[in-house]
């Protein structure tokens, strides 16, 4: 293609080399014929468009790398409804990373790019036949939803296996960290993974940062009352590095003990303290924001970002957000265990989003290994749960300019809503289910 841009491409260990359309052509055309395709000016065709994508991202000097040309083949089979081809390129993929760090003594990061977690999920959900708000509802209408269930489970959970075995494969590690937005099921992933390195010979020893905030009525509050807890400082920083520091140098140090039903510290406290062989493990939303743990040198730690990645349409092919799930979610949650009235969650929902828009999102490239939490059968279960407060919040906020933020993601959310069928026996999600953080009933002990 003669007005290509991109003529070089950005090689895993940092050298440069020439682009070649063919071996493009090359990867689609043997990820195809591994599921039955076998159409070479098809593979051209599909080559050719990803190209044009990348000529028109890129111009000298900048080129792309390995990976980003890799993302965007991924992109265009997913587009263009090859979504076998996708997952069979996807896997081969994986296979690849794991041999390389199979090869390598050296720590080597999965590149945490949206669009990976993006793409295994909407394979995932093609091949279950849950990529849209109508399919979901026929599982539940058929009663297919309890096998949905167990299988998205599992999957969930061989996700949290595979990054516990990166982490088992990292020599010198001392503190591993669950960071995640809120609420992408960072306890319960932190237990999974937790038991998963206990059964490797890794055993784990859990520092809840949670009991690290500082009492509510220190942070600042906004005209409506509301409290901004959702920023890094909100977390007493200069103890949590202290009292790192200090296991790490094997002594035992006093964790405070918070209340979130009453916004303070206990008078209590927990011993906490760490033997030579064990991992310090942490479970908390700035786990990437660095001065959090700047006590503890960077090839000492493992982090682990989990993030809700679902794909889902509704029937007129606009994609769910993924922070309405994560709202749903904390609405649950923070209405069962932590005294909230749901209208205060969606009220104080900016707040969230400021804040890992700030101090989580642009670090996700930080993280060691990126893992989904997605679950695509969860919006019936918060159907039941939250459905009946939004005509509430929807009417108390209307013509409040200064509500117009929660006004409008109160009505998108019930819009979703409207559309997905409820379903009422949650008997079927077992208690080890990462969605049972937030609906209750988890075997893990999480509040």
């Amino acid at each position: 293609m003669s007005n290509d841009k991109v003529t070089r491409i950005l090689k895993r260990d940092g050298s440069l080399a020439d682009f070649d359309r063919e071996k493009v052509i090359t990867a689609i055309y043997k990820a195809a014929a591994a599921v039955g395709g076998h159409d070479r000016a098809l593979s051209e065709k599909l080559a050719d468009e990803a190209i044009d994508i990348l000529n028109h991202a890129y111009a000298p000097p900048d080129m792309p790398s390995v990976e980003d040309v890799q993302d965007v083949v991924e992109k265009v089979l997913i587009e263009n409804g090859h979504a076998r081809t996708a997952k069979t390129y996807i896997v081969y993929r994986e296979n690849r990373r794991r041999e390389r760090e199979r090869k390598s003594s050296k720590k080597t990061r999965e590149r945490p790019l949206p669009y990976r977690l993006m793409y295994e999920n909407l394979v995932w959900n093609l091949d279950h036949s849950c990529e849209t708000i109508e399919k979901l509802n026929q599982h539940v209408r058929s009663g297919t939803i309890a096998d949905l269930v167990t299988e998205a489970d599992a999957t969930y959970s061989e996700n949290v296996a595979r990054a516990a075995e990166a982490v088992a494969a990292t020599e010198g590690t001392r503190l591993i960290i669950v960071a995640g937005p809120s609420p992408s099921g960072k306890t319960t992933t932190t237990a999974k993974l937790s038991n998963r390195l206990k059964d490797l010979g890794i055993e784990t020893v859990l520092l809840n940062l949670d009991h690290y905030f500082f009492n509510l009525e220190l942070h600042p509050r906004d005209e409506h009352g509301d409290y901004d807890f959702e920023t890094p400082e909100a977390l007493d920083l200069n103890l949590i590095n202290e009292h790192l520091g200090e296991l790490v140098e094997g002594r035992t140090v006093e964790m405070p003990q918070y209340d979130f039903k009453t916004g303070k510290r206990t008078e209590a406290t927990a011993s906490v303290s760490i033997k030579p062989d064990q991992v310090i493990l942490i479970d908390t939303l700035h786990g990437l924001h660095k001065p959090l743990t700047e006590s503890i040198d960077d090839e000492m730690k493992f982090k682990v970002y989990i993030e809700t990645a679902p794909i889902l349409r509704d029937e007129e092919g606009k994609f769910i957000r993924w922070t309405d799930i994560r709202l749903l979610r904390r609405m649950v949650r923070d209405h069962a265990h932590r005294g909230y009235d749901p209208k205060e969650t969606v009220g104080h929902w900016h707040y969230v989003r400021r804040s890992e828009l700030k101090h989580i999102i642009p670090f996700i490239r930080d993280a060691d290994y990126v893992l989904n939490g997605a679950l695509p059968y969860e919006l019936p279960f918060h159907k039941k749960h939250s459905y009946g407060h939004f005509p509430g919040f929807i009417k108390a906020w209307a013509g409040d300019r200064k509500r117009r933020d929660a006004l409008m993601r109160a009505e998108r959310v019930f819009e979703v809503l409207t559309r997905v069928k409820a379903y009422e026996d949650e008997s079927i999600i077992p208690g080890d289910s990462l969605l049972r953080e937030f609906i209750g009933g988890s075997i893990y002990k999480l509040h």
